[in-house]
């Protein structure tokens, strides 16, 4: 038998379109002996980092893709009469390290020029422009040409089938699925029809065919819950007939969407190996793209008369330290000159520069600014910078604690600002580096478990005061994880024993109802699938990135409803190994207070007073 590598599949990330988990993927690839395995969520890199992380770990190949969404003018947003906004799925695939940087862009214009409603769309101008190194497909029987087949004919379709090749050349390949689909939109023609004619322009024009199954979920049976996932994001409930083809719930339904064994895909395809085979092709031929560097740091412009940052950074340090110290001793300048050792060997002067450049500003503009906090308060140099205002050697604070020169890691310093002139300062920070070069991080919301079991509970329409009296039974001690309660050997020994006895037989009924095989118990069962899945996105509190260049040349970018500025579509944890500066801008309502007190000093008395010298507890009073 042929061997087989999945390139066309959906994870939690494709937002409430996909219930299969990263590792699962991979876990399952690893045990049936696949080399490779291909992520296309629908119009988003949300999962690509995890993703690449997850398939080195597991020793099977990633590779990067997205199922974009296809439009004629992606900055059209206005529809009247009988005009629609007609999309079509197109599946790309990122062949290198280049492909991965074109792919990320087309990505992040998808949002930020072409989103409507809640599509990210893409059109043939840009696809042109960024088709280096992308691997393209015929796609699923959404895309642009099978679209064709079915209502526009073949003439149109091998145009379009040409136009494809024109752009990709031998990186165009044509995709085969078998789903079982029939009478397609009332067509009277089925998938296999499709396939045939595809078939045909894969032999006139010499291109090579490749089987795929749209993989949604990971096995068979999680085609109900996954069914039910969509509901969940359509607002629709499991018994309407109508809800198939609308929003995103599937126009067909059934259990063919999964991540089937290449043992199932080859009898899928007995009488078509090559397309099986002809997987490997695309295996062979993609490098497996680095997602992990080092820390970028925005480029810092140094004023005249300065050639290095080192020299910048110490002028301005000791500077600092003749406001800040009476007498500038032999120990205060060996321990500044043993900090600015460290920051020149570990390569962080600039990082340093830049933030004492936008906590300078922001004094300038009457924001007021934290005296600093957790290890950042140890460094004399930032003391003397004016990023903090604790001084480390009057308090005896280790600098190592910080920066340590025998394990190198990069400084975090946290700012705080009033919550009144954060934003201001956030502006300048654009404006100084670019809009293109800031962006907010983005937070990904997922279904916890009362509230699976809550939503669950509706799509199914059992009875209200069904879900509300097992979502109380379900003990709170236990609330963010079903899959302890039911794990087969029952409760967890270890927490049984941290639970009293109230919990224990609040547990054990809620096990008793979960075993059940009417109703509430297939709603726990299906709650118990869909918990941790990813549901919806935020904004992170206060981090900000800043980059050296356009940001989309690094990682991909969203937008977001209630922000101006772009979001990354890579969260905390992956845009800082993604080597990205990460800066957290604090809002403080107690900063506020205090610089409120100090104006009204001010104004009745004609006091100044330094903000850094008032207590809150004294504010509060004023």
């Amino acid at each position: 038998m042929p061997s087989f590598s999945h390139l066309h599949c959906h994870s939690q990330f494709s937002l409430l379109d996909g219930a299969a988990r990263i590792d699962d993927m991979f876990s399952k690839a690893k045990e049936d002996g696949m080399r490779a395995v291909a992520l296309t969520d629908h119009g988003n890199m949300f999962g690509a980092f995890k993703f690449v992380n997850s398939g080195l770990k597991h020793g099977v190949k990633p590779i990067v893709g997205c199922e974009f969404y296809m439009v004629a003018d992606r900055t059209r947003r206005s529809f009247v009469g009988d005009t629609k906004d007609k999309r079509y799925h197109q599946l790309l695939l990122a062949k290198n390290q280049k492909g991965y940087e074109n792919i990320s862009v087309l990505c992040s214009l998808g949002y930020t020029e072409g989103l409507y409603g809640k599509f990210p769309r893409i059109d043939k101008n840009i696809l042109k422009r960024f088709s280096e190194g992308l691997i393209a497909t015929s796609c699923c029987i959404g895309a642009e040409i099978p679209q064709a087949i079915l209502f526009k004919g073949e003439e149109e379709a091998e145009r379009l089938v040409k136009e494809y090749i024109e752009i990709f050349g031998e990186d165009f390949y044509i995709e085969l699925q078998r789903h079982g689909l029939e009478n397609i939109d009332g067509t009277g023609m089925s998938q296999e029809d499709v396939n045939q004619v595809l078939m045909k322009f894969a032999h006139k024009y010499d291109l090579n065919v490749i089987a795929t199954n749209d993989s949604h979920y990971m096995e068979e049976e999680d085609a109900m819950p996954h069914d039910i996932l969509l509901c969940i994001n359509t607002g629709s409930k499991i018994s309407d007939p109508k809800g198939y083809g609308k929003g995103m719930r599937f126009a067909f339904p059934n259990s063919e969407f999964y991540f089937k064994t290449q043992e199932e895909m080859g009898r899928l395809f007995a009488d078509i190996p090559e397309a099986l085979d002809n997987t490997n092709l695309i295996v062979d031929s993609v490098e497996t793209p680095k997602l992990t560097r080092d820390v970028l740091l925005p480029n810092y412009v140094l004023p005249s008369g300065f050639k290095t940052q080192d020299e910048y950074l110490k002028y301005l340090t000791f500077e600092g330290a003749k406001k800040r110290y009476p007498e500038l001793t032999i120990e205060i300048e060996e321990r500044l000159n043993f900090e600015l050792s460290v920051i020149a060997a570990s390569g962080y002067p600039g990082y340093f520069l830049i933030v004492q450049d936008f906590t300078s500003a922001a004094r300038t503009m009457n924001v007021s600014v934290g005296p600093g906090r957790g290890s950042a308060a140890g460094s004399a140099v930032a003391y003397c910078l004016g990023i903090t205002n604790v001084d480390p050697i009057a308090y005896d604070l280790l600098f190592e604690r910080f920066l340590n020169p025998e394990r190198v890691s990069m400084p975090d310093i946290d700012i705080d600002f009033d919550d009144e002139g954060r934003q201001r300062v956030i502006d300048y920070v654009i404006d100084k580096y670019g809009q293109k070069q800031v962006a907010q991080i983005i937070t990904y919301g997922s279904m916890a478990a009362r509230s699976s079991l809550r939503d669950v509970g509706r799509v199914l329409d059992v009875p209200l005061q069904e879900v509300d009296r097992v979502a109380k039974v379900f003990p709170k001690h236990l609330k963010a994880n079903l899959n302890k309660v039911l794990a087969p050997d029952g409760i967890n020994p270890k927490l049984k024993g941290e639970m009293n006895a109230d919990d224990v037989k609040l547990a054990e009924e809620f096990r008793k109802l979960a075993e059940g095989e009417d109703e509430i118990g297939k709603m726990i069962k299906t709650a118990k699938k869909l918990e941790g899945s990813v549901r919806n996105t935020g904004i992170h509190a206060c981090g900000v990135i800043i980059t050296p260049d356009d940001i989309t040349k690094y990682i991909p970018v969203t937008v977001a409803k209630d922000s101006e500025m772009v979001v990354t579509q890579f969260d905390n944890s992956a845009v800082e190994n993604a080597g990205l500066l990460k800066m957290d801008f604090l809002g403080l309502k107690t900063l506020t207070i205090i610089k409120d007190a100090v104006a009204i000093i001010k104004d009745k008395h004609g006091i100044e007073i330094n903000p850094d010298e008032i207590l809150l507890d004294d504010a509060k009073t004023l």
